[in-house]
């Protein structure tokens, strides 16, 4: 099912980009759909998603700094 989206983009941009779609035998919705498919297919892992469970405590005894921060964050 396809949504309707309205987008706003700067106006000397619009020109520029139908002539480019119209090139390659497409409208501009299906030329930004494309797009965004990309976009979102090339995305990857985020940040935390990459490195959730990868770190570990360090046993440092009896350094303030290191108290401090275990208290604040683990």
């Amino acid at each position: 099912m396809k949504t309707k989206l309205t987008i706003t983009v700067d106006s000397d941009l619009v020109p520029a980009a139908k002539q480019h779609a119209r090139g390659r035998g497409v409208s501009l919705s299906s030329l930004i759909e494309a797009s965004l498919k990309e976009m979102v297919r090339d995305q990857g892992p985020s940040f935390t998603e990459r490195w959730r469970g990868e770190f570990r405590a360090a046993a440092n005894p009896g350094d303030s700094r290191y108290d401090a921060l275990a208290r604040k964050y683990l």
